[in-house]
């Protein structure tokens, strides 16, 4: 029998027992017995990898026998706060939550430490609450040090670990785009990203001309791919109509690159030789594609599967009453307390790395790429 019989006949046989039919599905371990409901709280099905994470956590647990009510927010803040007081009543073991605001959740982590319930934070850190357990994420400054890297070697200002050029003076004109400011990661992203760009803004082979270098002014709500092309366009319309051209744009995701690329094509700019570099994250399919076509220079692969895996892991070892294991106990600080990290390698991926990174590896396959 198939998993997907397999499930469908449990859900059945849930139902026929008088099961709510809103009830998470449920999953039982090798001996019947059902292990009991971990709660899994995403933030978007809008983005293409937090499609992806949801399932491979939920498949995860599923495998090790437990319930996984798995619930996504649709970026609306009230939602998620009342998915997880669902999954408190219901009597979660665990909750795993990529926060949309990481912010706005103390009151949900107090009730699940008074219930008992332990926490993860999965890959955005959850700010202000001393009842986050453990955080399971990449090395999110490091994203942006790779971000920038792949820029600078775009631009041939560097070789694609950072070391500097000899005789590369520029000046080139880049521009700069940064994350959510409601999530935690984009601090880190434009951090890594600028500490890596202002010694060559500083010697003017990097010149920024609008001027936008702060992460206020630069960030994009909610990561949407129409709010980055808007800025884009009136980027162009305010700072590039005298004839001056957009060398290079610093893009931390690629939904916002793949707007940042419509709005440079509108205006005129065709893809070949002397298209802009345009950075992303998260290696989403439509993105790889747009680096074999030319259009992306390169975006940074953060192995979903991987980091599924290991918070599948730390929740394993909570309920068996051990120590999860982390590698960092000095970086992510909440504002409360530094949270233990399990923190995972990203890796720049160009069009010739897309095979051995992405389709060697299994993410995806090369008829998928090719597409």
């Amino acid at each position: 029998m198939n998993k997907k019989v397999l499930l469908s006949a449990i859900a059945a046989g849930a139902l026929v027992l008088g099961l709510s039919a809103c009830a998470p599905e449920s999953v039982t371990s090798g001996d019947g017995a059902d292990k009991g409901l971990i709660g899994v709280a995403m933030p978007t099905q809008e983005s293409e990898r937090w499609i992806k994470d949801g399932d491979a956590v939920k498949e995860g647990l599923e495998a090790e026998g437990y319930t996984v009510d798995l619930q996504y927010a649709q970026d609306d803040i009230p939602k998620q706060i009342e998915q997880i007081d669902a999954m408190i009543t219901k009597g979660a073991k665990v909750l795993i939550i990529a926060a949309k605001d990481g912010t706005a959740l103390t009151d949900q982590l107090q009730q699940a430490a008074d219930a008992g319930i332990k926490v993860i934070a999965y890959d955005r850190l959850i700010n202000e609450s001393p009842n986050v357990d453990y955080y399971a994420t990449f090395d999110n400054y490091g994203v942006g040090v790779l971000q920038a890297n792949s820029l600078l070697a775009g631009l041939g200002v560097t070789d694609i670990d950072g070391k500097a050029v000899d005789g590369v003076t520029g000046p080139f004109n880049i521009e700069l785009f940064a994350g959510s400011p409601d999530d935690n990661n984009t601090h880190f992203f434009f951090n890594g990203a600028m500490d890596t760009l202002q010694p060559f803004i500083d010697s003017g082979v990097l010149v920024v001309k609008s001027g936008q270098v702060t992460q206020d002014v630069v960030a994009t709500q909610d990561w949407k791919l129409e709010n980055a092309q808007k800025r884009m366009e009136d980027l162009l319309t305010t700072f590039y109509s005298g004839g001056d051209k957009v060398d290079g744009v610093l893009s931390p995701y690629d939904g916002l690159s793949r707007g940042i690329i419509s709005a440079l094509t509108d205006v005129g700019y065709a893809v070949g030789p002397d298209f802009p570099i345009i950075t992303g994250q998260d290696a989403e399919l439509d993105s790889v594609k747009a680096i074999v076509a030319g259009e992306q220079y390169a975006t940074i692969f953060k192995d979903t599967r991987e980091l599924a895996a290991a918070t599948v892991q730390m929740t394993l070892a909570i309920l068996a009453g051990d120590t999860p294991e982390t590698n960092d106990s000095e970086t992510y600080d909440n504002g409360v307390k530094v949270v233990p990290t399990n923190q995972l390698t990203p890796y720049i991926v160009r069009k010739d790395d897309i095979d051995k990174l992405l389709v060697q590896s299994g993410y995806y396959t090369a008829d998928q790429v090719a597409g």
